[in-house]
């Protein structure tokens, strides 16, 4: 991983640590998540701690932010416990996509249950929505970048963490590097860092970094942070 950056090196940027929020037993049990509201399962809770245990030796953060729901506010909070921060800023722009009729269901039994909403999501069209109240990628994209623009105007100079879902960090990705992510998962608890200038250009620095969790492990097929994000 680079080293992480000081404030006085960053005297134009806003540095972006974004983590992905801890596990939850849906996650285990491969449940669409979206917008519905699962707290963190004990191992999320211990990954939450081991990340927050990682961030709190790196230079100090001005503030940290995310998601309302549960799973990022959670994490959030146990990051904000260890680190010394004294609040979470909540934001419902740093959820999850909206998922609309998959909410709720496996992936599996949503290809029978509901099947338009499972083609939409599977779909490589961005400006599809999903049936049930569902936000297309485009959508999402707006919704989240937007967000963290604004978050990175108000601290430029400084570092500040967000803790947001999977299909939020392949969108931020796709903007920093002009490309859709490779195959792969976003894993619970990776830490991901972005430059943000003053001008609004984005460099991607970290990507996907878990080496925090070698003792407390990722389940791997765990359902989320990959495409099929949720």
């Amino acid at each position: 991983m680079d080293s992480a950056s000081s404030p006085e090196d960053l005297p134009h940027f806003a540095e972006i640590v974004v983590i992905r929020h801890g596990e939850t037993a849906w996650n285990a049990s491969r449940i669409v998540q979206g917008h519905l509201d699962p707290e963190l399962n004990e191992i999320g809770r211990k990954q939450a701690i081991v990340v927050a245990g990682r961030l709190s030796k790196e230079p100090k953060f001005a503030a940290i932010y995310s998601s309302d729901l549960k799973r990022a506010a959670e994490t959030a909070n146990i990051i904000a416990d260890i680190c010394g921060l004294p609040e979470v800023v909540l934001d419902s722009s740093l959820r999850e996509r909206h998922l609309g009729d998959l909410q709720g269901l496996t992936l599996r039994d949503s290809a029978k249950l509901k099947p338009e909403a499972y083609k939409k999501f599977l779909s490589s069209k961005r400006n599809g929505e999903i049936p049930g109240g569902g936000e297309s990628l485009d959508q999402l994209n707006e919704r989240c970048v937007s967000c963290i623009q604004k978050i990175a105007r108000k601290h430029i100079g400084e570092r500040v963490i967000i803790v947001t879902h999977g299909g939020v960090l392949r969108e931020l990705h796709g903007h920093a590097v002009s490309a859709q992510t490779k195959d792969g998962k976003i894993h619970n608890t990776s830490v991901n860092v972005f430059l943000i200038s003053e001008g609004g250009d984005w460099t991607l620095k970290t990507w996907g970094d878990i080496s925090h969790l070698q003792e407390v492990g990722v389940l791997t097929d765990a359902f989320g942070g990959d495409r099929t994000s949720g």
